[in-house]
């Protein structure tokens, strides 16, 4: 689970994020984190359109190589 202390770091930044959710690299989802509580974060998308994700998937920047969820 992702920590609320990188979720600050990356609401803060407004960096893009991709969250990992499976192996299939067309179900990730990109954008820039704006809320969360301890189980969901908020996402904005691109398209301005706000996506709930569960903390438990992987957060890393949109700028990186992606990790498998497996890794």
């Amino acid at each position: 689970m992702i920590s609320d202390e990188e979720l600050d770091a990356y609401r803060q930044s407004g960096e893009q994020v991709r969250v990992v959710r499976d192996g299939i690299e067309s179900n990730d989802v990109t954008g820039i984190v704006v809320a969360w509580d301890g189980s969901q974060v908020l996402i904005r998308r691109r398209n301005r359109k706000v996506v709930k994700l569960d903390r438990n998937y992987l957060f890393q920047p949109a700028s990186a190589p992606r990790q498998s969820p497996l890794e």
